[in-house]
């Protein structure tokens, strides 16, 4: 299975404040070990909510965007990881160890699986085609 955990923005991650060497070195340590047990498939760091935009879809027309800051938002993201894991559990005591400061709320959700979507595609049509479009994103990510 795989999951996402999310983790929160604060003031200083808002503000552009990058982390300590000391707050890099224990988190580098941290990654390492999901890299060596096998489970991290990807874990990056966001620019603060002041680079980025947001993208609303209405009805009939081209989508409206709006560009960052976004402070009427509370819950904002600085980072995540990909883990392949065999159960929410394991990925909860893997995140247990991670080098947060007390108070941190880390989200962990699964992600959708194509196994999950087959009562909407029973032919296996729609499960084909975006297996294709993965084996095209490999060999992309391979090749660059």
């Amino acid at each position: 299975m795989k999951f996402i955990v999310l983790v929160p923005a604060n003031k200083d991650s808002e503000a552009g404040v990058m982390p300590t060497s000391h707050e890099l070195e224990e988190m580098g340590k941290f990654n390492e070990q999901l890299v060596k047990a096998g489970i991290m498939l990807a874990g990056e760091g966001l620019h603060p909510t002041s680079k980025g935009a947001r993208m609303t879809f209405g009805g009939g027309g081209k989508p409206a965007v709006k560009d960052g800051p976004f402070t009427e938002s509370k819950e904002l993201f600085a980072g995540f990881w990909i883990l392949q894991a065999k159960s929410k559990e394991e990925v909860l005591e893997w995140m247990s160890r991670a080098p947060f400061p007390a108070g941190t709320t880390l989200e962990i959700r699964q992600v959708f699986s194509a196994e999950d979507f087959a009562p909407a595609d029973p032919t296996g049509k729609h499960r084909e085609f975006e297996e294709k479009l993965r084996q095209e994103v490999e060999k992309q990510q391979r090749s660059s």
